[in-house]
This record gives structure tokens, sequence and C-alpha cells, in this order.
């Protein structure tokens, strides 16, 4: 579980970052839910785009997608997901 320090800490990394997903019409499919968790392996801090067509709410979609990646969620804000999971050998040294 972060803390709120850790959390403020990888919204301050994320600010700058591009999203690298897009989540559309499709919504969570098992492609995604592989590709995201690959993603997260490599990276360990995603963000991710909610299209307008997207079916699903943005809270449902990030929950869903965390609890499926085994990653936590540190910030939904309007239609964008920031996912964060610690590596086996991190690259992000939380405070």
């Amino acid at each position: 579980m972060l803390s709120g320090k850790q959390k403020s800490y990888l919204r301050g990394i994320a600010q700058t970052d591009k999203a690298i997903f897009q989540i559309g019409k499709d919504s969570l499919s098992d492609n995604l839910f592989t590709t995201v968790d690959n993603a997260l392996r490599t990276r360990e801090l995603i963000k991710i785009s909610v299209l307008k067509t997207a079916p699903d709410d943005t809270k449902e979609l990030a929950f869903d997608l965390a609890r499926k990646t085994d990653s936590e969620i540190v910030q939904i804000i309007g239609r964008t997901i920031i996912l964060y999971r610690k590596a086996k050998e991190p690259k992000i040294l939380l405070p």
C-alpha cells in the first residue's frame, strides 16, 4: 500500500509522461491486461488514457486493471489513470 507521500512523488514523475495506452470502445480485453502487465514489469509506472468511446466508468476500469495486474492506483484524474507496481529490481526509489 502506497502512502500519500509516495503517491505524490509518483504523480510528480507521471506528470511529464504521456499515456502509453488508450482504452476505447472495446473496453478491457485479455490482450490489454497482458500488455499493461508487461508494461508495468518494465516501467513500474504507467499512464493510461480512457477515450470518450469507452463504455465503462473510468474508476471501474482503473479498479479492474489494478486488480487484474496486481498494481496500485496512484491517481485517477479526469479520463487518465496512473498505475504503479514495484518491480523485483525497482527503478523508481520511493521516499
